[in-house]
């Protein structure tokens, strides 16, 4: 985990560059962060639908998980006009990583939490079985480091984020989470975003940029800041959408 240069300043869509960025967001609130953020007036977004907010900007709607995830960015990402791809939204910060709510948190790494099989000794994930999501076998993706800076400009933190089916409702998922994957956070597409872009062209930029709207372990004592966290999202992608054009 490393905290935000704040002498940073790179643009991530390069102006040099005529191409755009894709962002894909998961739940109907995370949607409309983003179209508040892009002062959007059209058509509302339909589910796995391309939506263009400017000339530098797309969104997808894709609807919550990793298969909502992976199967709307597959369907409407577009070699030829798209620069990269971005998962946006909100996470659950994971124990020790310091986050507070509303943190803004870029992924440096994004990775299958729990993809695996759980034994008498503990949890193996897929990339130790041998089908591992990414290049070598690996369950989690290392984001270029041209986007890193860019969103970490942004951002309070810097660290991997955890892609999930299973959100960490007790205290030892969430350990036990934290143990197998390092990350500071926890969502529900980013991996899956980055691995439908990455199928459909290995040489295309993935990001992944939350804001934390709770804490994870026992569902009782969790600490909650929904509205907090998509007001800060909305704030951020609106600077980043400016710069991008």
């Amino acid at each position: 985990m490393a905290n935000k240069n704040q002498s940073q300043s790179t643009h991530g869509a390069s102006q040099a560059h005529p191409k755009a960025w894709l962002l894909a967001v998961a739940a109907p609130k995370e949607l409309d962060a983003v179209l508040q953020s892009a002062k959007f007036t059209g058509d509302l977004p339909v589910l796995w639908e391309l939506c263009r907010l400017s000339d530098r900007v797309d969104v997808v709607w894709t609807g919550v998980g990793k298969a909502n995830a992976a199967g709307g960015v597959a369907r409407v990402l577009d070699t030829d006009r798209h620069l990269g791809v971005l998962s946006v939204g909100v996470a659950g910060a994971l124990p020790g990583s310091d986050l507070a709510l509303c943190d803004v948190v870029c992924a440096d790494r994004s990775v299958f939490g729990d993809e695996g099989v759980e034994t008498p000794n503990g949890f193996v994930p897929m990339g130790e079985l041998g089908f591992g999501a990414f290049a070598s076998d690996s369950d989690s993706i290392k984001h270029d480091q041209s986007t890193v800076d860019w969103l970490g400009a942004y951002a309070d933190h810097i660290g991997p984020v955890a892609c999930v089916s299973l959100c960490s409702g007790t205290d030892e998922q969430a350990s036990q989470l934290l143990s197998r994957t390092d990350a500071i956070g926890e969502a529900m597409e980013g991996a899956a975003v980055a691995l439908a872009a990455n199928r459909v062209d290995p040489s295309i930029r993935t990001g992944e940029l939350r804001v934390i709207s709770n804490t994870t372990g026992d569902r009782d004592a969790q600490q909650w800041d929904l509205d907090g966290a998509l007001k800060k999202l909305t704030h951020v992608l609106g600077r980043l959408i400016q710069e991008a054009n």
